[in-house]
């Protein structure tokens, strides 16, 4: 484990296990249901969590990625999936320890490893709620997109953050 970040007290940071599935989708699915209804309706919400109502499917969608789960008194409080090193695939933190800089430290995680490993650049496709959090990041939009859920569609944007220093170019 890592020791605190700062803004984050006992916060940690470990690697995601198989038996994480469950707890990361149920923190995922109050994240969405408790910290979106200012930028999505409640048919926009039921759609969004039901992705994770599939554990298997969650299991295996995590089992391709980077994912990294930040605890907080040795629970988990939150995670990130870094895909193919390029994409912020998955970035939820419990609604609890919303702006307490649980997500920060999960950012800050993702990036340096991607640079590490030799990553130039991340991309997102930040939800309407995540935009901001993004932007004060250094990340910069590129487009708007709309995902179709079922019959039901949610907008988010696709950002990008150069991890080389510059500002990232596009």
């Amino acid at each position: 484990m890592s020791p605190a970040a700062p803004g984050a007290p006992g916060t940690g940071l470990r690697p995601a296990l198989p038996s994480d599935i469950g707890l990361l989708a149920a923190i995922a699915q109050a994240a969405i249901f408790e910290l979106t209804g200012e930028d999505y309706d409640a048919n926009q919400q039921e759609a969004w969590a039901a992705r994770f109502d599939d554990e298997d499917a969650f299991g295996r969608r995590l089992a391709d990625r980077l994912t990294l789960v930040a605890t907080r008194g040795g629970e988990a409080a939150g995670f990130i999936a870094l895909a193919d090193n390029r994409q912020i695939d998955l970035l939820y933190v419990h609604p609890s320890v919303a702006g307490e800089g649980v997500a920060a430290l999960l950012c800050d995680a993702a990036e340096k490893l991607a640079a590490a490993r030799g990553a130039k650049s991340l991309t997102v496709d930040a939800s309407d709620t995540a935009l901001g959090f993004f932007q004060k990041r250094g990340y910069v939009p590129r487009q708007r997109n709309t995902v179709t859920l079922g019959d039901v569609w949610l907008g988010n944007t696709t950002l990008e953050k150069s991890l080389t220093g510059e500002a990232a170019t596009g």
